[in-house]
């Protein structure tokens, strides 16, 4: 018989998984600037580009040493500080137009990076999402988790993020800049008093079967979602102020919301199917994403 398997007791240590990730980062961060500067006779678009698949493939690496796909978790909201601000500083591009940018996605990313970090226990534990995923997958599951896990999303954030580079680049501020700057804020707002609320919740109801219907929550059922879809299409907004010919660009912000529509939320739904009571109810009384149904009325 086979001795049970010990757990390294650090991996199960929440400071030294968080002191470890943030090395792991500084180094993939330093990999990618490495290659954006040895990459120099291409293209801006794919220096980005390959300077941000290297750093993916890094934490995917380290994952796969640990045994945890999880620590790519943050790079979604860490991805887009670091590439942008150093950017910018390589550029030398700071007006003010830019500098608001910068300051908006700074605002979402440490927020969002901020929520990761509080509900982040140990790296002993791995998102529910990768552990079904590695079912299903069976041996290819290294494949699947570098290609589904990994570098699928990073691509989207990336091109969700290309009318940012190139709208630091201009600068220019009109009516239209304005309102991408407040659908960036408003998403923003949204996430947090979203989250706030679920944090809530789940302090204040101890039976964990129950669903959160207060607050926005009570308005639709992923107002989160919501929020990461509006920062991305205000981001988008900003860039068509300056650059109404890069129009196309737009296929960044509408991959990201056919992500959501299409795979995060069908696979977060299907499981508070399984493990929350009266879903069935509040998904039929509830709408899925706008806070609103378009011909009808919302019973209370």
């Amino acid at each position: 018989m086979n001795p049970p398997a010990i757990k390294p007791p650090l991996k199960e240590n929440r400071l030294a998984g968080l002191f470890l990730l943030a090395v792991l980062y500084v180094l993939a961060r330093g990999l990618a600037v490495q290659l954006y500067h040895a990459l120099d006779s291409f293209s801006l678009g794919w220096r980005l580009l390959a300077a941000d698949c290297a750093a993916t493939i890094f934490i995917y690496l380290a994952g796969l040493i640990l045994n945890n796909a999880s620590l790519y978790d943050p790079y979604w909201s860490v991805a887009p500080i670091a590439i942008l601000t150093l950017l910018a500083i390589h550029l030398g591009t700071f007006s003010s137009g830019a500098l608001i940018l910068l300051a908006l996605i700074w605002f979402w990313g440490i927020r969002l990076t901020a929520n990761w970090a509080v509900t982040f226990d140990h790296l002993g534990i791995q998102d529910w999402r990768y552990d079904k995923l590695r079912d299903l997958s069976g041996r290819l599951y290294p494949l699947v988790s570098l290609t589904g896990i990994h570098l699928f999303p990073t691509l989207v954030v990336y091109l969700a993020l290309i009318p940012a580079v190139y709208y630091i680049q201009s600068g220019r501020i009109n009516a239209l800049t304005l309102t991408g700057y407040a659908v960036c804020l408003l998403a923003v707002t949204l996430q947090a008093v979203a989250d706030a609320q679920m944090h809530r919740h789940r302090k204040q109801q101890p039976d964990r079967r129950q669903i959160n219907n207060t607050g926005l929550w009570q308005r639709c059922r992923h107002p989160n979602y919501l929020g990461e879809i509006l920062m991305w299409w205000g981001v988008y907004l900003v860039m068509l102020s300056a650059l109404p010919t890069r129009w196309y660009l737009a296929a960044g912000a509408l991959c990201n919301t056919l992500m959501f529509l299409v795979i995060s939320i069908p696979m977060a739904e299907k499981r508070l199917a399984e493990r929350k009571a009266g879903f069935s109810a509040y998904r039929k009384q509830t709408p899925m994403l706008l806070p609103f149904r378009f011909g009808q009325h919302r019973h209370s």
